[in-house]
């Protein structure tokens, strides 16, 4: 087996703010993420796939293909997007990157069968780095 790893940069803006909480418990909880006008991160996003060795081709994933897939479901709909406005999925839903890494997922997901529709390769995991220092990664098993 094989893990391929593919990264991929966007840049979005966001606010954390958690509707049922009070304005107070939002900025004890969120800080200055907290900041009713936003602020925005270059997110850097990693997509692991995993598959054996395709005699054929010497590959085990197509990157052209996974390149469209990530293209179409994650960079257009996020790239210079404010992801509490403008993306459907975080009308209701805090907009934290373990929220983001799951919607990522899922958005693969998805699409993963239409774009690789044998068994393999697989969709293993995404990492997601809003900064040098905060890094978020899930399994894709682990996401519906």
């Amino acid at each position: 087996m094989f893990r391929v790893t593919r990264r991929y940069a966007f840049a979005a803006s966001h606010r954390l703010h958690a509707a049922p909480l009070s304005e107070d418990e939002n900025r004890r909880l969120y800080g200055k993420c907290n900041n009713p006008f936003g602020h925005g991160h270059n997110y850097v996003v990693e997509v692991s796939a995993h598959g054996p060795l395709d005699p054929g081709t010497g590959r085990a994933v197509d990157i052209e293909a996974l390149d469209e897939l990530v293209k179409r479901q994650v960079l257009l709909p996020f790239d210079h997007r404010n992801l509490n406005e403008d993306v459907p999925a975080f009308a209701r839903t805090v907009p934290t990157s373990e929220n983001l890494a799951g919607e990522i997922c899922r958005r693969l997901k998805r699409d993963w069968k239409t774009i690789f529709p044998g068994e393999w390769p697989k969709l293993e995991k995404i990492r997601i780095a809003e900064t040098a220092r905060n890094i978020f990664e899930v399994k894709a098993d682990e996401i519906e």
